[in-house]
């Protein structure tokens, strides 16, 4: 896209944390259950595991417009399926960041989201998703050193392997 200026919502279910993670029935549960959630939206609806997101370019006014039908849209079959919508990301350089609303009451606009694991702000910069994992990954540095007593590298290796650089190389 040449002009960059995106807006991006998310829409979870309620029943998200119900299921333990790493289940493939939570994502199947949930594909099930929003599959006709996309009857009548004229943006982009993006489906994955347990998100969905609406995301459409509002360089004009009909682009705005069309995000705001297609919201009104989501919140009757949100309140038809007992499900809730979050908040607007506005992506992209000189963008209008245009407020939005569910019935009545206004969506709150995000500065940063996670988006399946990496944390994304309105830059699409993941720098904050970089300094979390290094932080991460300097805690497990700090309890190694602490509660192993031998330095050598027999010993130090498979535990930085095991223990602190998955932190190190997750999404980033």
């Amino acid at each position: 896209m040449v002009k960059g200026q995106e807006e991006s919502l998310s829409l979870k279910p309620a029943w998200e944390s119900g299921i333990p993670q790493g289940l493939v029935l939570g994502p199947a549960l949930f594909n099930i259950f929003v599959s006709d959630v996309d009857s009548g939206i004229k943006c982009t609806l993006s489906k994955f595991a347990n998100n969905t997101k609406l995301c459409g370019v509002v360089d004009t006014l009909e682009g705005r417009d069309a995000i705001q039908r297609d919201l009104d849209r989501l919140k009757r079959w949100a309140r038809a399926n007992c499900t809730m919508l979050y908040e607007v990301l506005h992506v992209g350089l000189g963008n209008p960041k245009h407020k939005y609303r569910l019935g009545g009451e206004w969506i709150e606009s995000s500065p940063e989201e996670k988006d399946l694991g990496v944390l994304v702000d309105e830059k699409l910069n993941m720098s904050q998703q970089c300094a979390l994992a290094a932080q991460k990954a300097n805690c497990v540095l700090g309890r190694i050193k602490s509660s192993v007593t031998s330095k050598s590298r027999e010993v130090i290796l498979p535990l930085y392997s095991t223990l602190m650089r998955p932190h190190l190389e997750y999404c980033i």
